[in-house]
């Protein structure tokens, strides 16, 4: 059963489909720069990031966070403990597993680079209602996990 789109919306579809290409662009190329203020790869500031919004992570839970195959998060793990960022640590409940948490006393400074930025998404935030705001986050969250389906499909290959 063929469902007619009306030419409005078409039209919206496709500058959503540019929107989003050109925001992912922009991330990307943020982070990168980021990164290389910091001394690190994308993947390892991401990383960092998923530690500090999440805590301490066990390598599994890093994979499962980030949708990368377990070796990528290993070999993630292994530079950032290099530059004393984090550090692998024995959970306290089970000594079996091995949680991987932030060295915090390095990470000083680090919040600072990103603080014009987060200042500007607040601004940015103050143009939208309530109700917009939920949509946007609804957008965001759902389009995260999808994205996050198609890193783990991309692994599995």
């Amino acid at each position: 059963m063929s469902r007619d789109i009306s030419d409005h919306r078409k039209k919206l579809l496709e500058e959503l489909a540019v929107a989003g290409r050109k925001s992912s662009n922009a991330a990307v190329m943020y982070h990168s720069a980021m990164g290389e203020r910091l001394g690190l790869g994308m993947t390892e500031e991401k990383t960092l990031d998923l530690l500090q919004r999440l805590g301490p992570l066990t390598a599994g839970e890093l994979s499962q966070h980030t949708g990368l195959a377990p070796a990528t998060v290993s070999g993630v793990i292994d530079r950032l403990e290099g530059k004393w960022l984090v550090r692998r640590v024995r959970d306290t409940k089970d000594r079996r597993r091995v949680r991987v948490e932030i060295n915090y006393e390095r990470l000083a400074g680090f919040g600072e680079l990103f603080e014009p930025f987060v200042a500007a998404l607040a601004q940015l935030y103050e143009r939208y209602t309530d109700e917009q705001l939920e949509v946007i986050l609804d957008f965001l969250t759902r389009s995260t996990a999808l994205q996050r389906e198609a890193t783990t499909a991309l692994g599995e290959e």
